[in-house]
């Protein structure tokens, strides 16, 4: 249901281009890692939803947190109660726009270098941001890539003094989505 609505939300926002391209994936792939001297921890979540207007720029997405897998269910049950705090703040969000789409031809193959600008929430707390990235542009489907850095701070994460030595203060965020033409009988 939440995705439903979360494709429903995009649309909405979409449907005030009607000649738009839109392109959308339920299962995209968001990792993050950490690396300190103690401890290096990984997690993977492959059910991100996330959509594009290819006419317009406009880009979304969204990440179920608890949806992150841990190679160590200690360190996914840590995540989840002590710093994420998942059931307080369920979701993350990213609501933005490519800044040069108009240099990325979704009609021709080929990989295109964007900057993508919005406002990104993540424990409750909104940032703007301003990434680098890639699109690439294969028989109609468009793969977004990119890697970037956050501070934990920056999100009001807090770190308990205990383990402040294992977990480091910037935490590495890869995108990989796999964006795929939305049909819609309402155009």
């Amino acid at each position: 249901m939440k995705k439903l609505i979360f494709i429903l939300s995009c649309l909405a926002v979409f449907s005030l281009s009607s000649n738009a391209q839109k392109f959308i994936t339920k299962t995209g792939h968001i990792k993050f890692y950490s690396d300190s001297p103690a401890e290096k921890i990984e997690a993977n979540n492959r059910q991100v939803n996330a959509a594009l207007d290819a006419a317009t720029g406009d880009f979304v997405f969204k990440v179920l947190l608890k949806s992150f897998e841990f190679e160590k269910a200690l360190m996914q049950e840590h995540f989840n109660e002590n710093y994420i705090e998942s059931d307080k703040f369920p979701i993350a969000t990213f609501l933005g726009k490519v800044n040069n789409i108009k240099d990325v031809s979704v009609a021709k193959d080929g990989k295109y270098d964007v900057v993508v600008e919005g406002k990104l929430t993540i424990h409750g707390v909104t940032q703007q941001v301003t990434e680098k990235g890639s699109f690439e542009v294969k028989q109609g489907k468009i793969a977004v890539n990119a890697k970037f850095n956050i501070l934990l701070s920056d999100y009001n994460v807090k770190i308990p003094g205990a383990v402040t030595n294992n977990i480091s203060k910037s935490v590495e965020i890869t995108v990989d989505l796999n964006l795929e033409k939305f049909a819609s009988s309402v155009n």
